[in-house]
Protein backbone atom coordinates (compact mmCIF):
# COMPACT_ATOMS: atom_id res chain seq x y z
CA UNK A 1 0.00 0.00 0.00
CA UNK A 2 2.99 2.39 -1.07
CA UNK A 3 0.54 4.23 -2.83
CA UNK A 4 -0.92 5.87 -0.19
CA UNK A 5 2.62 7.50 1.29
CA UNK A 6 3.22 8.52 -2.77
CA UNK A 7 -0.48 10.12 -2.79
CA UNK A 8 0.12 11.79 0.52
CA UNK A 9 3.58 13.11 -0.77
CA UNK A 10 2.11 14.39 -3.92
CA UNK A 11 -0.75 16.17 -3.01
CA UNK A 12 -1.27 19.93 -3.15
CA UNK A 13 -3.86 19.37 -0.32
CA UNK A 14 -2.44 16.43 2.46
CA UNK A 15 -5.92 17.03 4.39
CA UNK A 16 -7.71 15.72 1.16
CA UNK A 17 -6.14 12.53 1.48
CA UNK A 18 -7.74 9.45 3.24
CA UNK A 19 -4.65 9.59 6.01
CA UNK A 20 -6.01 12.78 7.14
CA UNK A 21 -8.47 11.57 9.66
CA UNK A 22 -5.82 9.66 11.32
CA UNK A 23 -3.11 11.87 12.10
CA UNK A 24 -5.64 14.10 14.33
CA UNK A 25 -4.02 17.29 14.09
CA UNK A 26 -4.63 20.82 12.30
CA UNK A 27 -4.45 21.86 8.85
CA UNK A 28 -1.24 23.60 9.00
CA UNK A 29 0.23 20.28 11.32
CA UNK A 30 -0.21 18.47 8.47
CA UNK A 31 1.36 20.72 6.00
CA UNK A 32 4.67 20.10 8.31
CA UNK A 33 4.76 16.61 8.30
CA UNK A 34 3.98 16.32 4.29
CA UNK A 35 7.43 18.64 4.00
CA UNK A 36 9.28 16.41 6.32
CA UNK A 37 8.28 13.40 4.73
CA UNK A 38 9.14 14.58 1.24
CA UNK A 39 12.48 15.01 2.37
CA UNK A 40 12.69 11.74 4.02
CA UNK A 41 11.83 10.27 0.41
CA UNK A 42 14.77 12.35 -1.19
CA UNK A 43 16.80 10.54 1.12
CA UNK A 44 17.17 13.09 3.69
CA UNK A 45 16.35 11.66 7.30
CA UNK A 46 16.51 14.87 9.44
CA UNK A 47 15.12 18.51 8.83
CA UNK A 48 15.93 20.92 11.19
CA UNK A 49 12.93 22.67 13.08
CA UNK A 50 13.93 26.08 11.83
CA UNK A 51 14.30 25.24 8.25
CA UNK A 52 10.87 22.98 8.36
CA UNK A 53 9.38 26.70 9.91
CA UNK A 54 11.07 28.82 7.27
CA UNK A 55 9.68 26.75 3.96
CA UNK A 56 5.93 26.10 5.50
CA UNK A 57 5.36 29.51 6.88
CA UNK A 58 6.44 32.43 4.20
CA UNK A 59 5.57 35.25 7.30
CA UNK A 60 7.02 38.74 8.24
CA UNK A 61 10.59 38.66 9.42
CA UNK A 62 10.93 35.99 12.29
CA UNK A 63 6.92 35.29 12.06
CA UNK A 64 7.53 31.76 11.64
CA UNK A 65 8.87 31.48 15.48
CA UNK A 66 4.64 31.76 16.03
CA UNK A 67 4.31 28.44 14.77
CA UNK A 68 7.22 26.46 16.55
CA UNK A 69 4.15 24.99 18.95
CA UNK A 70 2.98 23.27 15.87
CA UNK A 71 6.36 21.01 15.88
CA UNK A 72 6.07 20.68 19.63
CA UNK A 73 2.40 19.08 19.42
CA UNK A 74 3.45 17.02 16.03
CA UNK A 75 6.27 15.53 18.89
CA UNK A 76 3.45 15.33 21.44
CA UNK A 77 1.43 13.05 19.07
CA UNK A 78 3.99 10.87 17.62
CA UNK A 79 4.32 11.47 14.64
CA UNK A 80 7.77 12.76 14.45
CA UNK A 81 10.78 12.63 16.44
CA UNK A 82 13.94 14.89 17.69
CA UNK A 83 17.19 12.54 16.17
CA UNK A 84 19.70 11.32 19.01
CA UNK A 85 21.90 14.23 18.90
CA UNK A 86 21.16 16.79 21.12
CA UNK A 87 17.50 15.38 21.92
CA UNK A 88 15.81 17.55 24.67
CA UNK A 89 13.29 16.38 26.48
CA UNK A 90 10.16 18.12 25.58
CA UNK A 91 8.28 18.33 28.86
CA UNK A 92 11.33 20.01 30.51
CA UNK A 93 12.76 22.41 27.38
CA UNK A 94 11.18 25.40 26.24
CA UNK A 95 9.25 25.73 22.48
CA UNK A 96 11.97 28.05 21.85
CA UNK A 97 15.01 25.38 22.31
CA UNK A 98 12.92 22.99 19.49
CA UNK A 99 14.25 25.85 17.24
CA UNK A 100 18.17 24.54 17.45
CA UNK A 101 16.43 20.62 17.06
CA UNK A 102 16.56 18.34 14.01
CA UNK A 103 13.48 16.06 13.67
CA UNK A 104 12.56 13.28 11.26
CA UNK A 105 9.36 10.79 10.86
CA UNK A 106 8.66 8.51 13.16
CA UNK A 107 8.11 4.71 12.97
CA UNK A 108 4.47 5.40 13.93
CA UNK A 109 3.67 7.93 10.83
CA UNK A 110 5.99 5.44 8.34
CA UNK A 111 3.69 2.74 9.59
CA UNK A 112 0.62 4.84 9.41
CA UNK A 113 1.44 6.12 5.68
CA UNK A 114 2.49 2.36 4.87
CA UNK A 115 -0.39 0.42 5.72
CA UNK A 116 -3.80 3.50 6.23
CA UNK A 117 -4.45 2.56 9.40
CA UNK A 118 -3.26 2.35 12.68
CA UNK A 119 -6.29 0.16 14.33
CA UNK A 120 -4.92 -2.65 17.08
CA UNK A 121 -5.96 -5.52 15.96
CA UNK A 122 -7.64 -7.14 19.24
CA UNK A 123 -9.40 -10.17 18.90
CA UNK A 124 -13.12 -10.46 18.64
CA UNK A 125 -15.04 -9.99 21.76
CA UNK A 126 -15.22 -13.72 23.31
CA UNK A 127 -15.31 -14.72 27.25
CA UNK A 128 -12.54 -15.79 29.09
CA UNK A 129 -11.53 -19.00 29.83
CA UNK A 130 -9.69 -18.72 32.54
CA UNK A 131 -8.21 -16.35 34.99
CA UNK A 132 -5.06 -16.51 33.20
CA UNK A 133 -5.99 -15.21 29.74
CA UNK A 134 -7.60 -12.53 32.01
CA UNK A 135 -4.38 -11.42 33.57
CA UNK A 136 -2.00 -12.05 30.10
CA UNK A 137 -4.88 -8.59 29.22
CA UNK A 138 -4.53 -6.91 32.66
CA UNK A 139 -0.46 -6.83 32.18
CA UNK A 140 -0.42 -5.42 28.89
CA UNK A 141 -2.40 -2.86 30.34
CA UNK A 142 0.32 -2.38 33.18
CA UNK A 143 2.68 -2.33 30.40
CA UNK A 144 0.68 0.66 28.22
CA UNK A 145 0.62 2.51 31.81
CA UNK A 146 4.16 2.45 32.27
CA UNK A 147 5.01 3.62 28.56
CA UNK A 148 2.79 6.29 29.18
CA UNK A 149 4.55 7.23 32.76
CA UNK A 150 7.68 6.90 31.47
CA UNK A 151 7.28 9.44 28.32
CA UNK A 152 5.50 11.61 29.81
CA UNK A 153 8.51 11.79 32.05
CA UNK A 154 10.97 12.48 28.82
CA UNK A 155 12.30 8.80 29.36
CA UNK A 156 12.26 6.04 26.60
CA UNK A 157 11.09 6.00 23.25
CA UNK A 158 8.09 8.37 22.60
CA UNK A 159 7.89 7.44 19.09
CA UNK A 160 4.14 5.64 19.14
CA UNK A 161 3.42 9.32 21.40
CA UNK A 162 1.26 9.70 24.36
CA UNK A 163 -1.91 10.49 22.31
CA UNK A 164 -1.55 7.13 20.44
CA UNK A 165 -0.26 5.01 23.43
CA UNK A 166 -3.59 6.67 25.75
CA UNK A 167 -5.49 5.66 22.65
CA UNK A 168 -4.07 2.06 22.90
CA UNK A 169 -4.48 2.12 26.38
CA UNK A 170 -8.65 2.95 26.16
CA UNK A 171 -9.19 0.50 23.37
CA UNK A 172 -7.85 -2.37 25.74
CA UNK A 173 -9.47 -1.20 28.92
CA UNK A 174 -12.78 -1.06 26.79
CA UNK A 175 -12.17 -4.96 25.11
CA UNK A 176 -11.73 -6.11 28.66
CA UNK A 177 -14.46 -5.01 30.23
CA UNK A 178 -16.21 -6.41 27.28
CA UNK A 179 -14.90 -9.65 27.86
CA UNK A 180 -15.92 -9.47 31.48
CA UNK A 181 -19.48 -9.57 30.54
CA UNK A 182 -19.40 -12.13 28.18
CA UNK A 183 -17.71 -14.36 30.60
CA UNK A 184 -19.76 -16.76 32.83
CA UNK A 185 -16.99 -18.20 34.40
CA UNK A 186 -15.86 -16.71 37.41
CA UNK A 187 -13.08 -14.77 37.55
CA UNK A 188 -10.39 -14.80 40.97
CA UNK A 189 -9.28 -11.28 40.31
CA UNK A 190 -12.51 -9.80 39.82
CA UNK A 191 -14.14 -11.40 42.79
CA UNK A 192 -11.38 -10.08 44.81
CA UNK A 193 -11.64 -6.73 43.84
CA UNK A 194 -15.40 -6.53 44.51
CA UNK A 195 -15.06 -7.95 47.68
CA UNK A 196 -12.57 -5.26 48.93
CA UNK A 197 -14.25 -2.98 47.01
CA UNK A 198 -10.77 -1.62 45.01
CA UNK A 199 -11.26 1.53 43.42
CA UNK A 200 -9.66 1.91 40.33
CA UNK A 201 -6.11 2.91 41.25
CA UNK A 202 -5.86 0.42 43.40
CA UNK A 203 -6.96 -2.34 41.30
CA UNK A 204 -3.77 -1.04 39.13
CA UNK A 205 -1.46 -0.54 41.54
CA UNK A 206 -2.24 -4.34 42.80
CA UNK A 207 -2.31 -5.69 39.00
CA UNK A 208 1.02 -4.04 38.63
CA UNK A 209 2.35 -6.41 41.94
CA UNK A 210 0.67 -8.86 40.67
CA UNK A 211 2.66 -9.22 37.35
CA UNK A 212 5.93 -8.63 39.08
CA UNK A 213 4.58 -12.09 40.81
CA UNK A 214 4.33 -14.15 37.82
CA UNK A 215 7.29 -12.62 36.42
CA UNK A 216 9.28 -13.72 39.15
CA UNK A 217 11.06 -10.16 39.45
CA UNK A 218 12.34 -7.92 42.12
CA UNK A 219 11.75 -4.90 39.70
CA UNK A 220 10.64 -1.42 38.53
CA UNK A 221 6.86 -2.16 39.95
CA UNK A 222 7.68 -2.76 43.73
CA UNK A 223 9.25 0.73 43.74
CA UNK A 224 6.65 3.18 45.69
CA UNK A 225 7.33 6.45 42.40
CA UNK A 226 7.06 3.61 39.60
CA UNK A 227 3.53 2.18 41.08
CA UNK A 228 2.15 5.79 42.07
CA UNK A 229 3.35 6.84 38.45
CA UNK A 230 0.97 4.05 36.96
CA UNK A 231 -1.91 5.67 38.51
CA UNK A 232 -1.11 9.30 38.19
CA UNK A 233 -1.71 12.45 35.95
CA UNK A 234 0.68 14.84 36.99
CA UNK A 235 3.17 15.50 39.58
CA UNK A 236 0.20 17.26 41.64
CA UNK A 237 -1.64 13.67 40.93
CA UNK A 238 1.32 11.87 42.19
CA UNK A 239 1.86 13.71 45.64
CA UNK A 240 -2.03 12.92 46.58
CA UNK A 241 -1.73 9.38 45.43
CA UNK A 242 1.20 8.56 47.41
CA UNK A 243 -1.49 8.00 50.27
CA UNK A 244 -2.72 5.24 48.54
CA UNK A 245 0.80 3.01 49.36
CA UNK A 246 1.07 5.26 53.12
CA UNK A 247 0.19 3.50 56.33
CA UNK A 248 -3.43 4.12 56.90
CA UNK A 249 -4.38 3.27 53.65
CA UNK A 250 -6.64 0.38 52.55
CA UNK A 251 -4.34 -1.82 50.86
CA UNK A 252 -1.90 -1.61 53.74
CA UNK A 253 -4.35 -1.28 56.59
CA UNK A 254 -6.26 -4.32 55.30
CA UNK A 255 -3.32 -6.29 54.59
CA UNK A 256 -3.86 -6.99 50.98
CA UNK A 257 -0.33 -5.62 50.23
CA UNK A 258 2.95 -4.94 52.60
CA UNK A 259 6.26 -3.78 51.84
CA UNK A 260 9.87 -3.88 53.10
CA UNK A 261 12.09 -0.91 53.91
CA UNK A 262 15.29 -1.03 51.75
CA UNK A 263 18.57 0.95 52.43
CA UNK A 264 19.36 2.48 48.96
CA UNK A 265 22.71 3.84 48.19
CA UNK A 266 22.12 7.03 49.05
CA UNK A 267 21.45 5.94 52.90
CA UNK A 268 17.89 6.61 52.51
CA UNK A 269 15.42 4.13 53.02
CA UNK A 270 13.13 2.99 49.82
CA UNK A 271 9.94 0.74 50.38
CA UNK A 272 9.45 -2.65 48.12
CA UNK A 273 6.00 -3.37 47.82
CA UNK A 274 4.88 -7.10 47.48
CA UNK A 275 1.11 -8.92 47.85
CA UNK A 276 0.36 -10.64 51.23
CA UNK A 277 1.35 -14.43 50.73
CA UNK A 278 -2.00 -15.73 51.78
CA UNK A 279 -3.62 -13.43 48.74
CA UNK A 280 -1.50 -14.40 46.22
CA UNK A 281 -1.85 -17.75 46.69
CA UNK A 282 -5.50 -17.35 46.73
CA UNK A 283 -5.11 -15.53 43.40
CA UNK A 284 -2.19 -17.74 41.61
CA UNK A 285 -3.67 -20.84 42.95
CA UNK A 286 -7.57 -20.07 42.97
CA UNK A 287 -8.44 -24.30 42.70
CA UNK A 288 -6.10 -25.04 45.21
CA UNK A 289 -6.38 -24.66 49.01
CA UNK A 290 -3.68 -23.71 51.35
CA UNK A 291 -2.89 -26.83 53.38
CA UNK A 292 -0.66 -24.75 55.99
CA UNK A 293 -3.07 -22.09 57.45
CA UNK A 294 -1.02 -18.93 59.13
CA UNK A 295 -2.11 -18.03 62.44
CA UNK A 296 -1.80 -14.77 63.71
CA UNK A 297 1.07 -14.92 66.41
CA UNK A 298 -0.65 -12.59 68.37
CA UNK A 299 -3.60 -14.97 68.86
CA UNK A 300 -1.18 -17.57 69.45
CA UNK A 301 0.37 -15.69 72.31
CA UNK A 302 -3.11 -15.57 74.14
CA UNK A 303 -2.78 -19.79 74.46
CA UNK A 304 0.35 -19.47 76.64
CA UNK A 305 1.68 -18.10 79.47
CA UNK A 306 5.43 -17.31 78.95
CA UNK A 307 5.45 -14.14 76.29
CA UNK A 308 3.83 -10.83 75.82
CA UNK A 309 2.83 -9.82 72.68
CA UNK A 310 3.79 -6.52 71.76
CA UNK A 311 3.46 -4.66 68.83
CA UNK A 312 5.35 -1.40 68.66
CA UNK A 313 3.71 1.98 68.15
CA UNK A 314 7.25 3.95 67.87
CA UNK A 315 10.03 3.68 65.30
CA UNK A 316 14.26 4.83 65.63
CA UNK A 317 12.91 8.30 64.86
CA UNK A 318 10.99 8.65 67.74
CA UNK A 319 13.59 7.88 70.21
CA UNK A 320 16.27 10.60 71.74
CA UNK A 321 19.87 8.37 71.16
CA UNK A 322 23.35 8.90 71.41
CA UNK A 323 25.04 9.32 67.88
CA UNK A 324 27.36 6.12 67.91
CA UNK A 325 23.94 4.08 69.11
CA UNK A 326 22.12 5.14 66.41
CA UNK A 327 24.83 4.03 63.99
CA UNK A 328 25.26 0.92 65.27
CA UNK A 329 21.38 0.11 65.30
CA UNK A 330 21.00 1.72 61.69
CA UNK A 331 24.12 -1.30 61.03
CA UNK A 332 21.43 -3.32 61.83
CA UNK A 333 18.45 -2.14 59.82
CA UNK A 334 21.04 -2.15 56.83
CA UNK A 335 20.79 -5.93 56.79
CA UNK A 336 17.58 -5.50 55.52
CA UNK A 337 18.94 -4.44 52.02
CA UNK A 338 19.59 -7.28 49.11
CA UNK A 339 22.58 -5.91 48.19
CA UNK A 340 23.74 -5.92 51.84
CA UNK A 341 22.94 -9.66 51.90
CA UNK A 342 24.28 -10.62 48.68
CA UNK A 343 27.85 -9.30 49.87
CA UNK A 344 27.53 -11.20 53.10
CA UNK A 345 26.77 -14.17 51.54
CA UNK A 346 29.68 -13.75 48.86
CA UNK A 347 31.70 -12.81 51.64
CA UNK A 348 30.93 -16.53 53.95
CA UNK A 349 29.43 -14.55 56.54
CA UNK A 350 25.51 -15.23 56.10
CA UNK A 351 24.48 -18.52 54.08
CA UNK A 352 20.86 -19.51 53.49
CA UNK A 353 18.92 -16.64 55.60
CA UNK A 354 17.82 -13.59 54.43
CA UNK A 355 16.42 -12.23 57.50
CA UNK A 356 18.10 -9.55 59.80
CA UNK A 357 20.41 -11.68 62.50
CA UNK A 358 21.62 -9.60 65.56
CA UNK A 359 22.23 -10.65 69.33
CA UNK A 360 22.41 -7.33 70.75
CA UNK A 361 22.54 -6.65 74.83
CA UNK A 362 21.37 -3.26 75.91
CA UNK A 363 22.75 -2.36 79.13
CA UNK A 364 22.13 0.77 81.28
CA UNK A 365 20.85 2.89 84.21
CA UNK A 366 16.97 1.98 84.67
CA UNK A 367 14.83 4.63 82.79
CA UNK A 368 17.67 5.42 80.29
CA UNK A 369 15.08 3.94 77.17
CA UNK A 370 16.53 0.56 76.78
CA UNK A 371 13.16 -1.07 76.40
CA UNK A 372 11.68 1.49 74.20
CA UNK A 373 14.88 1.28 71.87
CA UNK A 374 14.20 -2.36 71.51
CA UNK A 375 10.43 -1.79 70.69
CA UNK A 376 11.11 1.31 68.07
CA UNK A 377 13.79 -1.37 66.46
CA UNK A 378 11.60 -3.61 65.74
CA UNK A 379 8.77 -0.77 64.29
CA UNK A 380 11.75 0.33 62.07
CA UNK A 381 12.17 -3.30 61.31
CA UNK A 382 8.44 -4.13 60.72
CA UNK A 383 8.25 -6.46 63.62
CA UNK A 384 6.43 -7.64 66.38
CA UNK A 385 8.23 -8.07 69.69
CA UNK A 386 7.80 -11.36 71.89
CA UNK A 387 9.30 -9.79 75.25
CA UNK A 388 10.28 -12.84 78.45
CA UNK A 389 10.29 -10.98 81.76
CA UNK A 390 13.11 -12.91 83.18
CA UNK A 391 12.49 -13.04 86.80
CA UNK A 392 9.57 -15.67 85.92
CA UNK A 393 12.95 -18.05 85.19
CA UNK A 394 13.38 -18.74 88.61
CA UNK A 395 11.84 -21.50 90.60
CA UNK A 396 11.70 -22.71 93.69
CA UNK A 397 12.00 -26.39 92.77
CA UNK A 398 15.74 -26.81 91.90
CA UNK A 399 15.78 -28.34 88.16
CA UNK A 400 13.31 -26.24 86.90
CA UNK A 401 14.76 -23.29 86.41
CA UNK A 402 17.35 -25.51 83.53
CA UNK A 403 13.94 -26.60 81.43
CA UNK A 404 12.56 -22.97 81.56
CA UNK A 405 15.43 -21.82 80.28
CA UNK A 406 14.90 -24.23 77.31
CA UNK A 407 11.44 -23.54 77.16
CA UNK A 408 11.61 -20.13 76.36
CA UNK A 409 13.92 -21.34 73.14
CA UNK A 410 12.03 -24.15 72.12
CA UNK A 411 8.71 -22.23 72.35
CA UNK A 412 9.72 -18.83 70.74
CA UNK A 413 10.80 -20.96 67.63
CA UNK A 414 7.87 -22.69 67.86
CA UNK A 415 4.92 -19.53 67.62
CA UNK A 416 7.23 -17.82 64.90
CA UNK A 417 7.01 -21.44 62.42
CA UNK A 418 3.40 -21.07 63.29
CA UNK A 419 2.70 -17.65 62.32
CA UNK A 420 5.15 -18.12 59.88
CA UNK A 421 6.72 -14.32 60.88
CA UNK A 422 9.98 -13.44 62.67
CA UNK A 423 9.65 -11.57 65.90
CA UNK A 424 12.03 -10.48 67.79
CA UNK A 425 13.04 -11.98 71.58
CA UNK A 426 13.34 -9.72 74.28
CA UNK A 427 14.74 -11.04 77.43
CA UNK A 428 13.43 -7.86 79.33
CA UNK A 429 15.29 -7.38 82.97
CA UNK A 430 18.28 -10.23 81.90
CA UNK A 431 20.55 -9.47 84.71
CA UNK A 432 20.23 -12.93 86.14
CA UNK A 433 21.48 -14.47 83.35
CA UNK A 434 24.26 -11.94 82.14
CA UNK A 435 26.13 -11.32 85.33
CA UNK A 436 28.87 -13.11 86.16
CA UNK A 437 28.96 -17.40 87.10
CA UNK A 438 29.05 -17.82 90.58
CA UNK A 439 32.79 -19.61 91.46
CA UNK A 440 34.05 -21.60 94.16
CA UNK A 441 30.10 -22.28 96.25
CA UNK A 442 29.38 -25.60 95.87
CA UNK A 443 25.37 -24.75 96.91
CA UNK A 444 22.46 -25.95 94.77
CA UNK A 445 21.31 -22.37 94.34
CA UNK A 446 24.68 -21.73 92.64
CA UNK A 447 25.27 -24.86 90.46
CA UNK A 448 21.37 -24.33 89.51
CA UNK A 449 22.27 -20.73 88.68
CA UNK A 450 25.60 -21.42 86.85
CA UNK A 451 23.52 -24.50 84.77
CA UNK A 452 20.96 -22.48 84.49
CA UNK A 453 23.37 -20.01 82.74
CA UNK A 454 25.18 -22.28 80.72
CA UNK A 455 21.95 -23.50 78.79
CA UNK A 456 21.35 -19.93 78.16
CA UNK A 457 24.86 -19.95 76.58
CA UNK A 458 24.13 -22.57 74.83
CA UNK A 459 20.70 -21.58 73.57
CA UNK A 460 21.97 -18.10 71.89
CA UNK A 461 24.76 -19.78 70.27
CA UNK A 462 22.22 -21.45 67.88
CA UNK A 463 19.68 -18.78 67.86
CA UNK A 464 18.35 -17.56 64.81
CA UNK A 465 17.46 -14.04 63.97
CA UNK A 466 17.44 -10.99 66.38
CA UNK A 467 17.94 -11.19 70.13
CA UNK A 468 17.63 -8.47 72.39
CA UNK A 469 18.78 -8.45 76.59
CA UNK A 470 18.21 -5.27 78.06
CA UNK A 471 19.99 -5.03 81.72
CA UNK A 472 20.33 -2.21 84.45
CA UNK A 473 24.06 -4.12 85.30
CA UNK A 474 26.32 -1.82 84.34
CA UNK A 475 29.73 -3.57 84.94
CA UNK A 476 29.08 -7.40 85.50
CA UNK A 477 28.91 -8.82 82.56
CA UNK A 478 30.07 -12.68 82.19
CA UNK A 479 33.01 -12.37 79.48
CA UNK A 480 31.22 -15.98 77.81
CA UNK A 481 27.79 -13.74 77.18
CA UNK A 482 30.00 -10.86 75.99
CA UNK A 483 31.37 -12.98 73.06
CA UNK A 484 28.13 -14.19 72.07
CA UNK A 485 26.36 -11.04 72.18
CA UNK A 486 27.29 -9.16 68.46
CA UNK A 487 26.22 -5.95 69.91
CA UNK A 488 26.47 -4.81 73.19
CA UNK A 489 25.19 -0.67 73.62
CA UNK A 490 25.45 1.25 77.24
CA UNK A 491 22.33 3.73 77.84
CA UNK A 492 23.68 6.13 79.71
CA UNK A 493 22.08 9.17 81.30
CA UNK A 494 21.21 11.99 78.42
CA UNK A 495 23.35 14.54 78.36
CA UNK A 496 21.85 18.48 79.02
CA UNK A 497 21.22 18.60 74.93
CA UNK A 498 19.31 15.40 75.34
CA UNK A 499 17.47 16.07 77.75
CA UNK A 500 15.77 19.31 76.51
CA UNK A 501 14.87 17.16 73.58
CA UNK A 502 13.31 14.97 75.84
CA UNK A 503 11.28 17.36 77.20
CA UNK A 504 10.41 19.15 73.95
CA UNK A 505 9.23 15.42 72.85
CA UNK A 506 7.03 15.14 75.68
CA UNK A 507 5.15 18.11 76.97
CA UNK A 508 1.55 18.37 75.68
CA UNK A 509 1.47 20.40 72.53
CA UNK A 510 -2.28 21.27 73.03
CA UNK A 511 -1.65 22.53 76.73
CA UNK A 512 -1.29 26.26 77.70
CA UNK A 513 2.14 27.67 79.30
CA UNK A 514 2.57 30.84 81.35
CA UNK A 515 4.14 33.10 79.44
CA UNK A 516 7.81 33.13 80.99
CA UNK A 517 7.86 29.36 80.85
CA UNK A 518 11.69 28.60 79.78
CA UNK A 519 11.95 24.91 79.23
CA UNK A 520 16.11 25.40 79.01
CA UNK A 521 15.43 25.55 83.15
CA UNK A 522 13.97 21.87 83.06
CA UNK A 523 16.84 20.65 80.87
CA UNK A 524 19.23 21.22 83.85
CA UNK A 525 17.99 18.84 85.90
CA UNK A 526 19.71 15.37 85.79
CA UNK A 527 16.77 12.72 84.67
CA UNK A 528 16.47 10.01 82.64
CA UNK A 529 13.65 9.82 79.81
CA UNK A 530 11.31 7.50 82.16
CA UNK A 531 11.58 10.23 85.07
CA UNK A 532 10.70 12.91 82.45
CA UNK A 533 8.36 11.20 81.33
CA UNK A 534 6.80 10.72 84.55
CA UNK A 535 7.63 13.99 86.33
CA UNK A 536 5.66 15.23 82.87
CA UNK A 537 2.71 13.12 83.96
CA UNK A 538 2.16 13.77 87.42
CA UNK A 539 1.85 17.75 87.03
CA UNK A 540 -0.58 17.34 84.43
CA UNK A 541 -2.58 15.28 86.76
CA UNK A 542 -2.45 18.48 89.39
CA UNK A 543 -2.59 21.26 86.74
CA UNK A 544 -6.01 19.66 84.85
CA UNK A 545 -7.77 19.43 87.83
CA UNK A 546 -7.61 23.40 88.21
CA UNK A 547 -10.32 25.56 87.34
CA UNK A 548 -7.62 27.87 84.79
CA UNK A 549 -5.04 24.87 83.62
CA UNK A 550 -1.99 26.42 82.56
CA UNK A 551 1.38 25.08 83.15
CA UNK A 552 4.53 27.13 85.41
CA UNK A 553 7.61 26.11 85.41
CA UNK A 554 7.17 26.04 89.21
CA UNK A 555 4.68 23.32 88.81
CA UNK A 556 7.02 20.98 87.29
CA UNK A 557 10.07 22.11 89.49
CA UNK A 558 8.29 20.65 92.48
CA UNK A 559 7.52 17.19 90.52
CA UNK A 560 10.91 17.32 89.75
CA UNK A 561 11.96 17.56 93.27
CA UNK A 562 9.85 15.24 94.58
CA UNK A 563 11.20 12.55 92.24
CA UNK A 564 15.03 13.15 92.36
CA UNK A 565 13.71 13.30 96.37
CA UNK A 566 12.81 9.30 95.95
CA UNK A 567 9.35 10.02 96.62
CA UNK A 568 8.04 8.54 93.55
CA UNK A 569 11.23 5.95 93.00
CA UNK A 570 8.74 2.67 93.26
CA UNK A 571 6.01 3.87 90.98
CA UNK A 572 8.84 4.86 87.96
CA UNK A 573 9.64 1.63 87.17
CA UNK A 574 5.84 0.48 86.57
CA UNK A 575 4.21 3.88 84.81
CA UNK A 576 4.27 5.88 81.98
CA UNK A 577 7.84 5.80 79.83
CA UNK A 578 7.84 2.52 78.17
CA UNK A 579 11.62 1.47 79.43
CA UNK A 580 12.73 -1.06 81.92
Amino acid sequence: MLEQFITFLRAKNPTKTPIYEHLKCSQEETFILQYICRRYARGIEEVSVLEILQECFNTQEYGYILHVEKVKNLIDLGWIVQSNFGQLKTHESSKLELLSASVLPSVTLLRLLEEGSLEILLPEVKPYTDHLEYLQDQFDMVTLLHLIATSKNGYGDNSLGIGRLQNKLSLLTKRIEERLKVTSEPIIVEEFFAEKKLDDKEQKIFLALLKEEYSAGEGQFREMNNLIGLVSFDEYDKIKNRALLEEGSRLISEEIIDYDEILNMFGGISRSFFINEEILHRIIHPNKKKKVTKLKLDMLVKEQDIFEYIEPTTTLDDVVLHTKTRETLDTIVRQMDKDVFAKLKSWGIKEKRKGVDAKIIFYGHAGTGKTMTALSLAKTLKKPVLSFDCSKILSMYVGESEKNVRKIFDDFKLLSEKAKVEPILLLDEADQFLSSRIQGDGSSAAKMHNQMQNIFLEQIEKFEGILIATTNLLGNLDKAFSRRFDYKIEFKKPSKKQRLQLWQMFLPENADFEDEFEIEKLAVYELTGAQIYLVIKNTAYKVAVREISVFSLSDFIEEIRRELGGNFESDSKSVGFKVD
